[in-house]
């Protein structure tokens, strides 16, 4: 906490408890508190917080929570064991990340999503919420990721969309309708074909 004391104003860090063997750069930021009377950042054994990365009040993570150069974490974002959160992504908060994740550079999960355990999102892949930007006046929905999924680099998931359980995502692809678990969806928009064998099975992320 000293070192966040030192590099922002009181007012905009808040209780924040780091678990043992935990490092957070002095060009980071760790509870920051986007309201009056915000709750505390609970961070678990052996987080990383890169300079640049800023991680705001009301955010659980478990052991393990890594961020790479510039990463933004918001509110209401509860996170499991063993979460990457890549250089310059970000987690738009009320959303659920389970264990085992990987969000690679520029990912972006905006809020009310859920992501399961042992899921993989690639560089660049966007996650959507809102089916009428600015046109309409509708209740935000994130996309859900099963456990397993694999999502590729620069893939997009529309608002509302599940993705089932060992699913994969090819790269480019833009996924308007939900994925039975383990299929492949490829393609703008994306269809849906059997998972060929080198792809079946679960994710290792350790």
């Amino acid at each position: 906490m000293d070192d966040l004391q030192r590099n922002a104003p009181a007012s905009t860090v808040t209780n924040v408890e780091l678990g043992p063997r935990s490092t957070v750069s002095e060009r980071a930021t760790v509870g920051y508190e986007y309201a009056e009377g915000a709750g505390a950042t609970v961070l678990g054994a052996d987080a990383t917080v890169r300079s640049g990365s800023i991680v705001y009040a009301d955010v659980r993570a478990g052991d393990g929570f890594t961020t790479g150069h510039n990463a933004l974490v918001r509110e209401g974002t509860e996170l499991g064991d063993d979460v990457l959160v890549g250089t310059n992504s970000v987690i738009d908060g009320e959303t659920t990340v389970g264990s085992h994740v990987s969000l690679q550079t520029n990912v972006y999960v905006p809020r009310e999503t859920a992501i399961g355990d042992g899921v993989f999102v690639g560089p660049g892949a966007v996650l959507t919420n809102d089916p009428y930007p600015v046109r309409r006046d509708v209740d935000l929905e994130g996309p859900t990721l099963a456990d397993s999924v694999s999502i590729g680099a620069n893939a997009t998931v529309l608002p509302g969309v599940s993705v089932g359980e060992r699913a994969f995502v090819a790269a480019g692809a833009v996924v308007t309708d939900d994925v039975p678990p383990e299929t492949l969806a490829a393609g703008v928009p994306a269809e849906h074909r059997d998972l060929p064998e080198p792809l079946d099975g679960s994710n290792t992320i350790a």
